[in-house]
């Protein structure tokens, strides 16, 4: 399946030219191993990949033993591996790196070395136990791997073209008519219950059966339970009652993580490593809230105030419906009918953050509750920055309406007090693009182009 990482590769291998060697990171399941796999079929003559979750030790204490006599290296590996290594047209890949610090700190010399290229996987990469004892090289240029997004979703479905329509409808500002905006929305619910990994996606594209990609989504999840317990130690308790805990706190009309629901006596900075590690293994993507609407977002917010989201919607779903661990055909009709009323806002405001995540935008929300003065109570879910930075009109208000019917009345408060601070407002909803009123009402399928 297409992923628009490929891209990226091809633009870091002809500007390196190996000066550099390149980590991605991301969550298990997320295709890693798998794109750089077929990166390396197509653009060098040779590759050799090296799985640290499975090599055995003699392999690995090759990069502890044997840095000062690189031909022995090189030569063990091309021997171990059965693969010739070619001068400048070879690439060998240090998959699961996190398994073997020893051979990511070595990246330093076999960079310096220059024969060949090298790429890193991998995910738990910045866990302090996986680098506690390295140097990290400062010849390393990171890249985050995310799940399939919706255009590679409609990629994977066949569906080649519509994007770009999107893409030069929400640039002119036009709608895309009803015909093609009902077209959208049904791959888009489609997106939303098979979500982005892309065992589940391949799976959706060879049999359209959702129970059986519910079966695989689930297996994911189980995986990343094990992931808690193995590697998290300490915080392993409080890691995984935070993951397990996410669909109830989203389900809140509010939708802000309450710390009191993990211990009545609890405070934020006593899980606060608990959240990083999450976000260390890009299991979780947290907004803040910021205390003013104002360039510079992230030099205002508030640590102890964040909503938590999961970093892919589809596993949202499974986590969120488990009746017999199963999501129920029932389920799966009223999201495609769109009858999911009572948790349709949590799975949009999460797609929506899982979207600008993956279009590198960093997450944040404005929340303010005053008994006192009702004026000055406010709930946007999302603000970002404009792309163009100017003196004034510098933030854009987002908020995501899952109903037919809806109210902004806390836009229209914030509009009127931060008015000097913010670009046009965005609503994001379920229908076709417009502009009313100084607002513009884009489509949720339109997000990732935020």
């Amino acid at each position: 399946m297409k992923r628009k990482i490929y891209n990226d590769l091809l633009e870091w291998k002809e500007q390196s030219a190996g000066k550099t060697a390149l980590l991605i990171e991301g969550a298990r399941r997320v295709g890693k191993s798998y794109i750089v796999e077929e990166f390396a079929k197509e653009k060098y003559k040779s590759y050799i990949l090296v799985d640290f979750s499975k090599v055995p030790d003699e392999v690995k204490q090759l990069f502890q033993y044997y840095l000062d006599d690189l031909d022995y290296l090189f030569t063990y590996l091309s021997q171990y591996f059965n693969v010739k290594l070619y001068e400048r047209e070879s690439l060998i890949i240090f998959d699961e790196i996190q398994f073997c610090p020893k051979a990511r700190s070595a990246i330093k010399h076999l960079v310096l070395d220059g024969r060949y290229d090298y790429i890193e996987t991998g995910s738990l990469i910045s866990i302090k136990k996986n680098v506690k004892d390295i140097l990290i090289p400062s010849e390393e240029v990171l890249l985050k791997m995310f799940p399939m997004d919706f255009e590679e979703f409609l990629w994977a479905m066949g569906n080649t073209n519509l994007m770009a329509f999107i893409k030069k409808c929400f640039e002119e500002k036009k709608p895309l008519g009803e015909l093609l905006h009902r077209k959208a929305m049904d791959y888009f619910k489609e997106y939303l219950i098979v979500g982005g990994m892309p065992q589940a996606v391949d799976e959706y594209r060879k049999t359209r059966d959702f129970e059986s990609v519910d079966k695989i989504k689930r297996n994911i999840l189980n995986l990343y339970r094990q992931d808690i317990r193995k590697h998290a130690d300490e915080l392993n308790l409080k890691v995984e009652q935070i993951f397990d805990m996410i669909p109830s706190q989203l389900q809140k009309h509010e939708k802000k993580f309450n710390i009191s629901a993990l211990d009545e006596d609890a405070r934020y900075r006593s899980f606060e490593g608990a959240f990083y590690w999450l976000v260390d293994a890009s299991l979780i993507n947290i907004a803040y809230n910021t205390t003013e609407p104002n360039i510079g977002l992230g030099q205002m917010m508030d640590n102890n105030s964040l909503k938590c989201y999961l970093f892919d919607t589809g596993l949202l779903l499974s986590m969120t419906f488990n009746e017999k661990n199963i999501i129920s055909n029932e389920i799966i009709k009223k999201i495609l009918f769109d009858q999911l009323a009572f948790n349709e806002g949590m799975i949009l405001e999460n797609v929506v953050a899982q979207m600008l995540v993956s279009n590198k935008r960093n997450l944040y929300f404005f929340s303010r509750n005053n008994r006192e003065n009702s004026l000055e109570t406010m709930e946007i879910d999302f603000l970002i920055s404009s792309n163009q930075i100017t003196s004034k009109h510098n933030i854009i208000p987002i908020e995501v309406k899952s109903s037919k019917r809806y109210t902004y009345s806390s836009l229209n408060k914030l509009m009127k007090k931060y008015s000097n601070y913010l670009s046009k407002p965005i609503i994001v909803h379920t229908k076709d693009l417009k502009e009313e009123n100084d607002i513009l009402y884009i489509p949720i399928y339109m997000c990732g182009l935020l």
